[in-house]
């Protein structure tokens, strides 16, 4: 009921560079404004030493902010149908400076916090060599609807920002994943109330996204 405080895990990452490569396109790397859930998921199986140590119906919150964008000229080596080594070709690459994702985990807070300050494996955001920082702090959340600003929110949750088609969640052998729809907005000043939501004691809007375990990708 609204006024019901609960406690919860924030965890605040931050990169000076990253690259989130928008898989709808081909040949070129162009970034997504801000990562998907998926690879948020990744991340929080990295410190648990992989998804089988993840609950399968694990939800977090997340909104994320970047300073700017910019493109630089990288080396990439792709790979042929069968799966050989091609030639080395350059390329431009899209990339997003001075990021910040803050995560919300409701489920248990102080379990997390363990795993995330002695991760099994190196926490990456984006590309494998884009190492980050973290920090951990728990915190009170009300249940109250709170403002959209820089959160990624369900498109049915959120009216402002971006309509994204984001990766929710990969199969472990990447043969499959699943899709879902998302609003972002990158000013992270959008005002609007994001129904369903829990808010912070700044009034930011913390709404659970679907799970991004593997198993929770359909057959077919």
């Amino acid at each position: 009921m609204s006024g019901t405080v609960i406690t919860a895990l924030r965890l605040t990452v931050t990169a000076p560079v990253v690259s989130f490569r928008n898989p709808l396109y081909a040949g070129v790397q162009v970034t997504l404004p801000c990562p998907p859930p998926a690879t948020v998921g990744g991340l929080l199986a990295a410190a648990a030493g992989g998804w089988s140590r993840v609950d399968p119906g694990l939800r977090f919150a997340m909104a994320f902010h970047a300073g700017g964008k910019a493109v630089d000229f990288e080396t990439y080596h792709p790979l042929d149908g069968a799966g050989k080594k091609t030639f080395p070709a350059p390329r431009n690459r899209e990339f997003l400076t001075d990021a910040e994702l803050t995560v919300w985990l409701l489920e248990d807070p102080e379990g997390w916090r363990g795993r995330l300050r002695r991760p099994v494996w190196p926490l990456r955001l984006g590309r494998s060599q884009d190492l980050v920082g973290i920090r951990t702090e728990v915190v009170s959340l009300r249940r109250e609807p709170g403002v959209q600003r820089g959160a990624v929110v369900p498109d049915e949750a959120g009216r402002a920002g971006t309509l994204l088609r984001l990766p929710t969640a990969i199969r472990v052998g990447r043969d499959r994943t699943r899709w879902d729809s998302y609003r972002f907005d990158g000013s992270g000043r959008a005002d609007d109330p994001v129904g369903g939501s829990w808010s912070t004691d700044t009034g930011q809007a913390v709404i659970l996204l679907p799970p991004t375990h593997p198993d929770t990708v359909p057959d077919s």
